[in-house]
């Protein structure tokens, strides 16, 4: 025999004894740790069940915890009996219950006979090592951490910031060099042996009972002492996301898992039966003599993670919804916003429907109702123009719009009448196109026959509403494509404004603009911004409109006259 095998097992009793047998039968002597908090009948059913099995032994039993010094204190346990026990076996292989061969033992057997001084272990430094998450990279190594990060997390926290306080710092043995790494290594007879008998074991052994998460370091730290040739990667394929966790497999990773052509996996699924039955079937094994590639599976784990973390554009899932900031953009698809074009036009969404030929809808948050193309009471994705459900959430309303007509871009009207709850998201999108007739709102306040003192209230209200909004779509933060124009501007060469406007909905295939749309009738409203004015408030969004009537055209600028000599 020349591989044998640590099993540290806590739990799915049924699945490890299936793995143990396969392993045995393949020649590999098996020494078994069960976690101390196993209930003991549990023990006992699996001790029952492999006692015909003359190569498994059991271990004494420690009480291991995540990130504690129990598991490797039951590691060191486990395979001083295997060392001691089986005098033939020339490789270590630590696995845990939830670990499944996912090639011919015999073939592990071999690729070790080939590599017979090899032992292969993840271990690097802290300064190279990227995978880390939670803020204690070095500091595990220097700081003391006598309690449970799952039991008693407040102590952790606490103890840990009192030492930063204090700038406590940890005395490393001297020669001693921290190294990190995946738990689940290969080792050889000789390497381990040595970490074992080591004369510093026990200082070693006290410094790292107070290390975090010791099971990441303690071999990976001694093994650099000790061993004449070290692999630094590990035999057994083990992913982890984003956030630390191992990531399991299920039955539809069959696929994956070979393709990897690593020698063992973990975190198996207790109850991925297809798993089980191809994987030790010996009769489906597939003699690959291949080197073990995880590499060519690490595409397919970064494109999970990525859509875990980022997702699709403009779709926000559960993990993410509280969380401003954590959206992959704001929304899905391009989409535009005409502001105050409907006041100066009142055909405008006819016009721009038939000039461009897209979804245009009218006011989408007007106070009343939700302004849907055609004035239809439910659009697609089950919207609805009820107010009220588009007031619990704007913003969501707004998203869900873009996400269910991906394909098709929207426009719609917005003003300061409308519910602005929608002004920053607008400004933040880069899928934004925004088009704006500022001070616009004061026209069908003129065209009114309301008392003008509440004229007066309303137009202060409004202007105060679309200089928030203005200040928003010009800000540091926008991300949105904004188009600005004073209404006095606007209405001195409407044609080519609307061309401009229009340029970003469609600017390829929009043709040159030749019929405009019916604007309002203008006479007066110079006077009636005058009025306002007299009143004592200024509509300074509109521009300079002349009290006479309409807005006059400067004159292009006079030529300068000059001399031309001739000959004499």
């Amino acid at each position: 025999m020349s591989l044998g095998v640590v099993m540290l097992v806590h739990t799915a009793f049924d699945r490890a004894e299936q793995v143990i047998r396969h392993l045995v039968a393949a020649g590999c002597p098996v020494v078994v740790h069960v976690d101390r908090k196993v209930a003991g009948r549990h023990f006992d059913a699996l001790r029952a069940a492999l006692v015909d099995l003359e190569t498994v032994r059991f271990s004494p039993r420690n009480r291991c915890e995540w990130g504690g010094w129990g598991l490797v204190a039951a590691t060191q346990a486990a395979a001083g009996m295997l060392l001691r026990d089986f005098p033939d076996v020339r490789h270590v292989y630590l696995m845990s219950g939830a670990c499944l061969p996912l090639r011919p033992v015999a073939e592990l057997q071999a690729y070790l006979d080939a590599h017979p001084d090899t032992d292969f272990i993840e271990s690097a430094t802290t300064a190279d090592v990227p995978w880390t998450v939670g803020g204690l990279s070095g500091e595990r190594f220097t700081l003391r951490f006598p309690f449970s990060w799952r039991r008693h997390r407040r102590l952790f926290d606490g103890y840990v910031r009192l030492q930063r306080r204090l700038r406590f710092r940890r005395r490393i043995p001297e020669g001693l060099v921290p190294h990190m790494g995946s738990q689940w290594w290969c080792l050889t007879r000789r390497t381990l042996s040595a970490i074992l008998s080591d004369p510093r074991r026990a200082e070693y052994d006290h410094y790292f009972r107070r290390v975090w998460i010791p099971d990441e370091s303690y071999f990976q730290s001694l093994a650099r002492l000790w061993s004449p040739r070290i692999e630094s990667r590990s035999l057994t394929l083990s992913k982890f996301d984003f956030q630390g966790k191992p990531h399991v497999f299920y039955d539809d990773h069959l696929q994956l898992l070979r393709r990897s052509d690593c020698f063992v996996a973990r975190k198996i699924w207790p109850q991925a039966a297809k798993l089980y039955r191809v994987f030790l079937n010996p009769e489906n094994a597939e003699r690959l003599r291949a080197e073990p590639n995880p590499g060519r599976i690490d595409r397919i784990f970064a494109a999970a993670v990525e859509l875990r973390t980022k997702g699709r554009p403009g779709l926000w899932m559960q993990s993410r919804f509280p969380h401003d900031g954590w959206e992959n953009g704001v929304t899905a698809a391009p989409w535009s916003v005409f502001e105050g074009f409907a006041d100066l036009f009142p055909d405008f969404e006819s016009w721009l429907a038939r000039m461009t030929g897209l979804r245009v809808h009218g006011h989408l948050f007007a106070p009343d109702r939700v302004e849907f193309e055609g004035r239809q009471p439910t659009f697609t994705g089950a919207l609805t123009d009820r107010a009220s459900i588009r007031d619990h959430h704007p913003e969501m309303f707004l998203r869900n719009l873009i996400w269910n007509t991906r394909g098709e871009r929207q426009c719609f009207q917005f003003g300061p009448a409308d519910n602005q709850a929608i002004s920053w998201p607008m400004a933040k999108d880069g899928n934004a196109q925004v088009a704006v007739i500022s001070g616009a709102w004061a026209i069908p306040l003129f065209l009114s026959n309301r008392d003008f003192a509440d004229i007066r209230t309303t137009a202060a209200r409004l202007q105060r509403i679309e200089t928030d909004h203005l200040w928003a779509l010009r800000s540091q933060w926008a991300r949105a494509r904004v188009q600005v124009w004073t209404l006095a501007e606007f209405v001195e060469n409407p044609m080519e404004h609307l061309q401009a406007a229009l340029a970003g909905v469609a600017p390829r295939n929009l043709p040159r603009v030749a019929e405009a749309p019916r604007m309002v009738d203008l006479a007066g409203f110079g006077q009636f911004l005058q009025n306002l004015k007299n009143q004592g408030m200024h509509p300074t969004l509109t521009g300079d409109f002349p009290a006479g009537g309409a807005v006059q055209t400067p004159a292009p600028p006079r030529r300068k006259p000059y001399l031309v000599r001739g000959r004499e």
